[in-house]
């Protein structure tokens, strides 16, 4: 009776196996910041509706991976929703 070799065949490699952590991902795509956009809405502290949108249930700023803004824009938004919640708008 021949033996069950276990696992893949000498030589044969899965998909899986071929891939690499370190490998470089060939499918990126740059997001681009909804504020910096043509006719996008300007960031200032009295825009209570923009300000919302960029807060969590909590009332903490949220940042800028989840919410894709920019680096500028985010400082911009911090500054602002900081200046809202001083004057008791938020």
């Amino acid at each position: 009776m021949p033996k069950r070799q276990k696992g893949n065949k000498k030589g044969k490699q899965s998909n899986f196996a071929k891939l690499s952590i370190f490998q470089p991902n060939k499918y990126k795509f740059k997001k681009t910041c909804p504020l910096s956009v043509k006719g996008a809405p300007e960031v200032d502290y009295k825009n209570i509706k923009l300000l919302r949108k960029y807060i969590s249930e909590n009332g903490k700023i949220l940042p800028s991976r989840i919410t894709n803004v920019s680096q500028k824009k985010q400082r911009e938004l911090s500054l602002s929703i900081k200046r809202a919640r001083n004057l008791a708008l938020i």
